[in-house]
């Protein structure tokens, strides 16, 4: 009987789309092609609906690192399916490492996390101080993912503006961070853009983002539009 790992991957090959494999390449330049089979998120989230109901999920989540693209995003759907806190942690700390892409990283969201998240916050400065790029991204995510509405405070925007990175990919996530919390916490957000307390590129996407965003009034996106750094 074939192993865990080549039945999901001959799953995986049979729900794969080339269409929308090259649609994810071109989202994906620093990607090798040859590593996307190519699954839809639908598909691939139905599966994991199911895998997770088996042995073969906990099995699966065991085999780092994984050869193709669409195992890791199935390995991030089973995340959140782990209904332990604890466990759930060790599992997301023992993948960040192999995370190599910013589309992997932005969905993984394990739902328990949102029931601890005194204790998430700890972690969350681990990853942000972790210098690796897409454990900062994905630390900057949890921020900007359960910590902006009732949770907020002024403290979690400045650990955000503190992060300093030549990285492209951190930096659009403090952009978006920037744009989001404006949506949601104006009052505190809007003076780091007045006071332009980000850096000149980041500043400027928050921005871009801000006015591209159906949630910031047109009012503020024409008044943020004076603010842009030239």
């Amino acid at each position: 009987m074939p192993n865990v790992e080549t039945r999901i991957r001959k799953r995986l090959f049979s729900l794969q789309d080339l269409d929308y494999k090259a649609f994810q390449c071109r989202l994906m330049p620093n990607i090798d092609p040859d590593t996307v089979i190519g699954v839809r998120t639908p598909e691939l989230r139905a599966f994991a609906k199911n895998l997770a109901k088996t042995p073969d999920a906990r099995e699966f989540i065991n085999i780092l690192p994984h050869k193709y693209y669409d195992e890791n995003n199935l390995h991030g759907f089973l995340l959140e399916t782990i209904k332990d806190y604890d466990e759930a942690l060790h599992a997301v700390d023992a993948f960040l490492p192999y995370i190599d892409n910013w589309a992997t990283c932005d969905l993984i969201s394990p739902k328990v996390f949102k029931k601890h998240l005194p204790e998430l916050l700890v972690k969350i400065r681990e990853w942000m101080d972790s210098g690796k790029t897409y454990t900062v991204r994905f630390g900057i995510e949890m921020l900007m993912s359960f910590y902006l509405d009732e949770a907020f405070k002024p403290e979690y925007a400045e650990m955000v503006a503190c992060v300093k990175s030549e990285e492209y990919y951190i930096n659009m996530m403090i952009a978006w961070y920037f744009a989001t919390a404006l949506a949601k916490q104006p009052e505190y957000i809007m003076p780091y853009f007045t006071e332009c307390r980000l850096e000149k590129w980041t500043h400027n996407k928050a921005i871009q983002k801000c006015v591209e965003s159906r949630r910031i009034p047109k009012e503020s996106k024409d008044y943020l539009r004076s603010l842009k750094i030239k």
